[in-house]
């Protein structure tokens, strides 16, 4: 008995083959077209010689041709490799290099970009998605919907095995990026609630199917871009209990509405405030829309800050806004409590794999105040593909247990609850008093004139490093540092607060809008010289 991923879906289809699968744009696919489409493209990767375990590259927007890639290459065992679109050409060919492709699909649009990596070692094979872009495709790549045209519709591949491999790369906000190396099985049971969310994961393969086909339709709307693994793992833990995906190209809060009316969403999952604060302000603005099927909204990455939670339950007041936890390395692990908030303390309930491992790497008890790891245990990763030296860092074994330690530093609450401090990596150390960022975000964020901000720590002579926040303000504001000073503190204590202010145009954020810390540091010390 085993679990991949490509069997599973399979069965789904076969389940309810005509039920609406994936929804982008005018597309429309039910399950049995998305099946179809899946296996023309696997029939030829087949042809073309890419064979178990070998790395498909997938440099894409959202689309429906995302995921036939994703399904396509756990068809045929090959591994799908996310690549982010923002990357420049050292960028991709570093990472072109590192995750060892043979093949890659990518947008038209980003050709210029694919042509001046050139050769890497082993990549012999291009595939484009004619975005009607006016790029030229690099020399040798075929076009995506021909491939499909010539390819088999039906399946007839080899056996497969919840050993088959699923790499995710990491958003590199704190680093490189990394190449998070999934079993398919673990992934399953870690990443996609075990096929299902609402409670027991399935005992037998066959469960998933027989499930999905006794429940109703869910439509799901991971905004996010799939390059980044909780679009992915949000999106197939829909298919899994045989609901509708519904995606977007690109982020824009007016359509974000346009889809959830026009498609009836039930769920939304996106990245904090990045995206929460432009979908709130459309609404606030006086954009109407009929939400009524709308019942959730999740983020994870990144937590909403209690003013936009507040705007939003307001506007939303019949919809459940959820804060998860998780990392690309461990999948859902808990939901914040319903007295966390960044100025409160970020407070989650988790599942019963996480723990906080102390410097000996033991679960710290409940009520220590000791600050420790946040770890998941069981069923994890193997490790970081082509990394050793980061896989011995932050996966362990102890008593027989796997652990993986992301970075996150929390400290076991007395009722069990832990509440998150942020990551160690981005951890500020001033005058031996440790400040994590995101904390200090949060009380920024929530002055009126302060549209998005980041935190980190800057050289100081006295002190190691001092506060620093690079803030966006609201169009016709320019909040002071003694402003800002002055709201932070009683909310905070006043060795966290900003002693320096940066006002910039606006924050860089990767695509998903998680923070991209090295960018604001290079901003922040290039003020101070």
């Amino acid at each position: 008995m085993h679990f991949n991923l490509a069997d599973l879906f399979e069965s789904v289809v076969d389940a309810v083959p005509d039920r609406q699968a994936l929804v982008c744009g005018d597309r429309r696919l039910t399950y049995a077209q998305l099946d179809e489409r899946a296996n023309r493209l696997a029939h030829h990767l087949l042809t073309v010689g890419v064979a178990p375990g070998d790395h498909v590259g997938v440099l894409l927007y959202n689309g429906t041709e995302y995921i036939e890639c994703m399904l396509a290459a756990f068809k045929v065992r090959a591994v799908p490799v996310n690549i982010n679109y923002r990357y420049v050409a050292g960028e991709l060919r570093s990472l072109f290099h590192d995750s060892d492709l043979v093949g890659l699909v990518h947008q038209k649009a980003l050709s210029s970009r694919v042509t001046e990596v050139g050769s890497t070692p082993r990549l012999r094979h291009l595939v484009f998605v004619d975005d009607h872009s006016n790029a030229q495709p690099p020399q040798g790549a075929v076009e995506f919907e021909s491939v499909l045209a010539q390819g088999s519709p039906g399946r007839g591949f080899e056996g497969r095995s919840g050993d088959d491999l699923h790499i995710i790369y990491t958003g590199g906000t704190t680093g490189a990026p990394r190449g998070v190396m999934w079993r398919q099985e673990d992934l399953f049971f870690s990443g996609m609630a075990g096929g299902n969310p609402a409670g027991e994961p399935a005992q037998r393969p066959e469960d998933v199917a027989a499930r999905a086909a006794a429940a109703g339709v869910l439509v799901t709307f991971p905004i996010p871009p799939l390059m980044h693994g909780a679009a992915q793992l949000g999106s197939f833990i829909n298919f899994f209990i045989g609901g509708t995906v519904v995606l977007i190209p690109h982020f824009d809060p007016v359509e974000v509405w346009r889809l959830v009316e026009r498609e009836r969403v039930n769920t939304i999952s996106l990245v904090g405030d990045a995206m929460a604060r432009p979908l709130a302000e459309a609404l606030a603005g006086g954009l109407q829309v009929d939400a009524s099927a709308l019942f959730v909204i999740s983020s994870a990455g990144a937590i909403f800050s209690a003013a936009i939670r507040e705007q939003l339950q307001a506007l939303l007041p019949n919809v459940l806004l959820l804060d998860n936890f998780g990392a690309s390395e461990t999948g859902f692990q808990g939901r914040a409590t319903p007295d966390s908030s960044p100025e409160a303390g970020l407070k989650f309930a988790m599942n019963s794999h996480t723990r906080v491992l102390d410097e000996r790497l033991q679960p710290l008890p409940p009520g220590s105040r000791a600050i420790g790891r946040v770890a998941l245990g069981g069923r994890v990763p193997l490790g970081y593909y082509n990394d050793p030296g980061k896989t011995r860092e932050v996966f362990a074994e102890v008593d027989g247990m796997r652990w993986v330690m992301p970075g996150d530093m929390g400290v076991v609450n007395a009722d069990g609850t832990v509440t998150v401090l942020g990551r160690g990596s981005v951890c500020i150390n001033s005058g031996g008093e440790k400040i994590f960022p995101e904390e200090v975000e949060a009380v920024l964020k929530s002055h009126p004139a302060v549209f998005d901000a980041l935190v980190i720590g800057v050289p100081d002579e006295r002190w190691g490093e001092r506060v620093a926040a690079i803030v966006a303000a609201r169009p016709a504001s320019n909040p002071t540092l003694e402003e800002l000073r002055s709201h932070c503190e009683g909310r905070i204590a006043r060795y966290k607060v900003p002693r320096l202010l940066v006002e910039v145009p606006e924050v860089v954020r990767s695509p998903s809008g998680k923070p991209d810390y090295g960018w604001a540091r290079a901003v922040a010390t290039g003020r101070t010289g």
